[in-house]
């Protein structure tokens, strides 16, 4: 653990450095790693070599860092789903916050709602429009016995394709155009208009959850076998479920507001990760943030080169990368949820 966990912290230093430096500018490393240095010591650097610096710290930078922080957060959110619904078939996406969030960003994107917020419209509208999606989940899967994992699931997936019928009834309501196609980016994920401003929000909410589910690992474990076996550990099921869905919510919209739906990360790396490390949650919850994370900067810069200078919607790739590498986990006679 302790020697997989330094591979994949150097893995992901590494990475961030190939996103600052692959692209079309034609910059070397050696600049690239000069204007990164000179951005985070507040070095100086010459007048003509603004340009160049714009790039690197200002374009591709933040870019990498938030690819790092959402695949991070998807990939912990992930964890949590799986053991709060008890299927491996969930990711972040199953309880329809992430369509939820969808019908707010595409208010903004379509016809300019929350325009007086500026630049900070598109996120407010998807976070907002993402904690009213949670509330009416919980509102309608809650029973007087508590949140269970079907009615969560079965809820969340009614919320899901409800939600996205309004967005496509948006879409279609919209006048065509460069709104309608930056529409269907952001449905697909996109990390396009990532700058340094969006990173510490969602960054802060993927810190704050991923520290909670830490802290819950060893009730995690509990409540991944069974409600009854986890009352006889001492874990109230109940409670804890309703803790993960609130952590799990405010993280899932937070990454979507500045990301998109980027669908796969969550359900992909958790499968990937129990094989190598086992079904412990606080061996889980170590490992597959890192994992997500370096997945999704090379799945950015992929988008970026594989048709270029056209983009990619991340979301494509990361669902070519993942319904193989899924057929293959589920071809596997030994794999079952909560381990090999």
């Amino acid at each position: 653990m302790p020697l997989l966990v330094v591979v994949l912290g150097a893995a992901l230093l590494l990475s961030l450095v190939c996103g600052a430096g692959i692209g079309a500018s034609g910059l070397t490393w050696g600049e690239v790693l000069r204007y990164l240095w000179a951005g985070l010591s507040g070095g100086t650097i010459s007048a003509e070599q603004v340009p160049a610096y714009t790039i690197v710290w200002e374009l591709r930078f933040p870019r990498a860092v938030l690819a790092a922080v959402v695949g991070a957060g998807l990939s912990g959110i992930g964890v949590a789903v799986q053991a709060m619904v008890r299927n491996a078939l969930a990711d972040p996406f199953v309880l329809g916050i992430s369509s939820g969030a969808a019908v707010g960003a595409n208010a903004v994107l379509l016809f300019g709602a929350l325009g007086a917020l500026g630049v900070w419209a598109l996120s407010a509208a998807a976070f907002g429009s993402a904690l009213l999606a949670m509330t009416l989940v919980y509102a309608i899967a809650r029973t007087p016995r508590g949140l269970t994992p079907l009615r969560l699931v079965l809820t969340g997936t009614a919320m899901y394709y409800g939600f996205s019928a309004i967005t496509t009834f948006m879409v279609f309501a919209a006048e065509r155009g460069e709104a309608a196609r930056s529409a269907m980016m952001w449905l697909l994920g996109s990390l396009g208009g990532a700058n340094w401003a969006s990173v510490p929000i969602a960054a802060t909410a993927v810190l704050a959850g991923l520290t909670h589910l830490m802290w819950s690992a060893r009730r995690l474990n509990a409540l991944a076998m069974g409600d009854e076996t986890a009352a006889s550990l001492g874990v109230d099921a109940g409670r804890l479920r309703k803790e993960l869905f609130l952590v799990t919510a405010a993280v899932t919209g937070a990454v979507v507001a500045v990301s998109g739906a980027i669908g796969f990360v969550g359900l992909m790396v958790p499968h990937a990760v129990r094989m190598l490390v086992g079904a412990d949650h606080r061996r889980l919850l170590a490992v597959a943030p890192l994992m997500g994370a370096v997945l999704l900067v090379w799945v950015d810069i992929l988008s970026r080169a594989v048709l270029a200078p056209v983009e990619l919607p991340v979301g494509v790739l990361t669902a070519a990368i993942g319904v193989p590498c899924f057929v293959l986990l589920m071809r596997r006679n030994s794999y079952s949820f909560g381990g090999v």
